[in-house]
């Protein structure tokens, strides 16, 4: 799937508190990514509705929140991203219910780079204090080169004008300082060796892609496991997966497939991966061996 990491030409980088966002919420609720604009328009209708259940105007609402009749419209047509002050204001101006603090948790706006699906997910990541993944795809998004996330980018369907994969590109790239920005979170990565065997581009791209996958899962925090191809049937052929941990100690899982992806928090559901995870693990070569591996494929180009 091109897409892999959900790098695709969307948007991200709401503001607020991620992890306490998923604390606070039920599970199940943040299962599912809005398209970027949904959430505003939702969030708008919600306004609309209780304003014109408590029978007040647009001019009144604003009045009673201190911002502009304008600032209320655009809000209540989903244009305008409300800050925490107005939401405050509104829902005690409008029954003080939770609706509006509620709904407001879910509110995204847009940056370029992220597919809709995968916004949740990538804030949840920059704040986790532990990040696990497994990929029989594609070269993990936190691991690719620029070379191999720009081919990655350029076989995608439908096909990208250049300055959008330039805006993929640049948000895949910018994703990966996350691992040398926290050298305190343990990061691992359990992938599938046909995935390194996977050609693209010269001999060349391929030692580039291999020497960036050896001192990117160099450092300490970093775990780097791979399945053989003799390695026969495991536990996690149901697809790709991503387990972290909040900083509340939550966990949560992720899977993607074809145009959609899946937050998971239901404990029953995220504990089955975690224990599909584990079993993995134990069933892939050490660290040193896929380490020792991925230098003798390098050896052989």
């Amino acid at each position: 799937m091109g897409n892999v990491d959900g790098d695709a030409a969307g948007a991200e980088r709401e503001a607020g508190d991620a992890g306490a966002d998923v604390r606070a919420a039920p599970a199940g609720e943040w299962e599912r990514e809005p398209h970027p604009s949904d959430s505003l328009r939702t969030f708008g209708a919600v306004v609309q509705a209780l304003r014109e259940h408590a029978g007040l105007s647009r001019a009144e609402l604003a009045a009673l929140v201190q911002y502009s009749k304008h600032t209320v419209e655009s809000v209540e047509l989903g244009r305008r991203m409300p800050d925490e002050a107005f939401v405050e204001r509104a829902e005690q101006a409008l029954g003080n219910t939770g609706a509006l603090r509620k709904a407001a948790r879910h509110l995204t706006r847009g940056e370029a780079g992220l597919a809709a699906w995968f916004r949740r997910w990538a804030r949840l990541e920059r704040e986790a204090v532990s990040l696990c993944t497994y990929e029989c795809r594609l070269v993990p998004g936190l691991l690719q080169s620029q070379a191999y996330a720009r081919a990655v980018f350029e076989g995608t369907i439908p096909l990208r004008t250049d300055a959008e994969m330039e805006v993929q590109l640049a948000a895949r790239m910018e994703r990966q300082k996350m691992m040398r920005e926290r050298p305190t979170v343990p990061f691992s990565f359990i992938v599938e060796e046909h995935v390194f065997r996977r050609r693209f581009g010269g001999a060349e791209a391929m030692r580039e892609l291999l020497d960036h996958v050896l001192e990117r899962s160099a450092p300490r925090n970093v775990t780097l496991q791979v399945v053989p191809l003799e390695s026969g049937l495991h536990a996690c052929l149901d697809g790709p997966m991503r387990i972290l941990e909040t900083p509340a100690g939550q966990r949560l899982g992720y899977s993607e497939g074809q145009k959609n992806g899946r937050l998971i928090s239901d404990p029953k559901q995220v504990s089955a991966l975690c224990q599909r995870y584990e079993t993995l693990r134990s069933q892939a070569l050490s660290p040193d061996e896929s380490r020792a591996l991925l230098e003798r494929l390098r050896g052989e180009l």
